[in-house]
């Protein structure tokens, strides 16, 4: 199943067919990721006197609550509204889902006891109005980024330069495999965030930030199309669902 894209004038040929998805499914158990110092979500059937939602205990269907914190326990994605004072929703700001997109592999040069992500690295891989969705892929690149837990582990972050960068590179759509794009425990400065939104006095409403990806090994870097999906989460942010096409 072969589709033709238009970007700028050239045409781009995909298999919808063969989709490379980057989102980490959620779990109820200690598999999943876990960030931001909280529990492992749960996925439990409802009870509700005799009444227990699992066909295995007698109920004629499966029906689970499912507790979790999209931005802790997962792939997802937000918008300006992760940071505003003001409420604005990643459903009524993301409305179109497939993007030009660069994947790239980085891996961070060590500035005291942090890992960095600076201008100078993204410098050298992609160039000014290159792409309007970028996907940061960290190294070493495990496996057991699927299943990490991050709380007090100070992961590798963005710097604030690199994400003005970004932002005057026309990077609309940020895709990184972190818990999120800046430090840890940072006071609350939000550097990074604040940077690639232009927040708050030019604030860029249309463009995301997606966080908690993971990207195999077998996908090279280079260019795909993007189909970011969300939940109609009417929050900052939702579980999402990156899936890259490759261009034949």
């Amino acid at each position: 199943m072969q589709a033709t894209i238009n970007f700028k004038a050239k045409d781009y040929t995909i298999d919808l067919s063969k989709p490379l998805d980057i989102s980490i499914g959620l779990r109820g158990d200690e598999k999943n990721p876990v960030a931001w110092y909280l529990d492992t979500p749960k996925i439990k059937p409802v009870k509700d006197g005799d009444f227990i939602g699992k066909v295995s205990e007698g109920a004629s269907v499966n029906f689970n609550n499912i507790q979790f914190n999209p931005h802790a326990h997962g792939t997802h994605t937000e918008c300006v509204g992760h940071i505003s004072r003001e409420f604005y929703s990643i459903n009524q700001t993301l409305k179109t889902f497939f993007f030009f997109s660069k994947l790239i592999s980085v891996e961070p040069e060590i500035i005291g006891e942090d890992k960095v992500i600076s201008e100078a690295i993204l410098k050298e891989k992609i160039q000014p109005n290159e792409t309007e969705a970028l996907i940061i892929r960290t190294l070493p690149n495990f496996r057991e980024k699927q299943t990490k837990k991050y709380s007090h582990t100070n992961w590798p972050y963005l710097s604030e330069e690199a994400a003005i960068f970004l932002r005057n590179s026309g990077v609309k759509h940020l895709l990184i495999d972190l818990p999120s794009v800046d430090k840890e425990k940072d006071g609350g400065k939000l550097l990074a965030h604040k940077a690639f939104w232009n927040y708050p006095k030019n604030t860029r409403f249309d463009a995301t930030i997606t966080e908690l990806v993971y990207v195999p090994n077998s996908i090279e870097d280079g260019n795909y199309l993007l189909n970011l999906q969300i939940a109609s989460f009417e929050n900052d942010a939702s579980p999402s669902k990156p899936v890259l096409y490759k261009f034949l």
